[in-house]
């Protein structure tokens, strides 16, 4: 018996099978314009995935907030049309197979909980450092939705003054710190760069890389003391920079230095799965979902 797995991104659509415990038949398509068009698209991968393998179910992860309750996904992202309406009826009669819906950052914290770098821990906390910083927040290797479907939401804690941690601690917005310093359009200069030219010696440079690493340590050491978590694992683009774990980490045992509440320094690491990280998260939600999870 195989699942069929679908990560729903705002430019592309990637699908792959699990089958035999592992993930195969990878491929994706461009993400269709209307949910008609959608519903086209999933059906004939559908079929085409059924001349080959007996499919038991249908996985997916998706932008938004996912109502377990209400059968919906609720808030805002970049594929409009799959929000505020019953996704999960409309899902089940299209494929006539069971389905399982999650967030694709939920997703992917499920992924490192079931077979990455959080394999062997239960409570953990998952941050995705991208454009902005989001997350999950995983108990008993299950996500922790919260009364009103914002566990994880990380961004948008304060850190400094009226400032979140995703205006602070991201590569995107420290790049443009400096553009702005620099009197450079945001398209000029990237948080790459940024990066590249500190290790030049640029000053300016240097003093935005410093401030990007004090207000992530800071914001993670707020998450530790506030969750307590075995483990904290790191995604996004900037995880799989050279030399970044080891910064990070030299950074919170200077920030320790300086706070009288320092009794453990949390345990950080860096994630497993990348591109294929949510296709393989949805599907260990599904296996939950239907009592078949470890």
């Amino acid at each position: 018996m195989a699942i069929l797995t679908f990560d729903i991104g705002g430019t592309s659509v990637k699908h792959g099978v699990w089958n035999k415990d592992q993930l195969v038949k990878k491929d994706s398509f461009k993400t269709p314009k209307t949910w008609d068009e959608m519903k086209e698209k999933l059906t004939e991968i559908k079929e085409k995935t059924a001349h080959d393998y007996r499919v038991e179910g249908i996985a997916l992860s998706s932008p938004g907030a996912v109502n377990q309750a209400t059968r919906q996904i609720e808030g805002i992202s970049a594929v409009s049309y799959l929000h505020l309406f019953p996704i999960y009826d409309e899902l089940e009669e299209l494929f006539d197979l069971p389905i399982a819906i999650e967030n694709d950052a939920n997703c992917a914290a499920l992924a490192e909980v079931w077979k990455g770098s959080a394999e062997k821990n239960d409570n953990v906390l998952f941050v995705v450092v991208g454009t902005g910083i989001g997350g999950a927040v995983i108990v008993n290797k299950k996500i922790h939705h919260g009364a009103h479907m914002f566990g994880g939401e990380f961004g948008c804690m304060l850190l400094n003054g009226e400032k979140t941690f995703s205006e602070l601690a991201t590569a995107v917005n420290m790049a443009r710190r400096y553009a702005d310093q620099k009197e450079l359009s945001y398209d000029d200069i990237s948080g790459k760069q940024v990066f590249e030219l500190a290790e030049k010696g640029d000053k300016l440079a240097i003093n935005e890389v410093n401030n990007f690493y004090y207000f992530l340590a800071k914001g993670l050491y707020n998450l530790a003391y506030a969750f307590d978590p075995e483990k904290i694992i790191i995604g996004g683009g900037i995880s799989s920079m050279d030399g970044f774990i080891e910064r990070l980490n030299r950074e919170f045992e200077e920030l320790l230095k300086r706070v009288e509440c320092n009794t453990f320094h949390p345990k950080l690491d860096l994630c497993t799965f990348r591109n294929d990280a949510n296709l393989i998260g949805a599907v260990y939600n599904y296996l939950q979902k239907s009592h078949k999870g470890n």
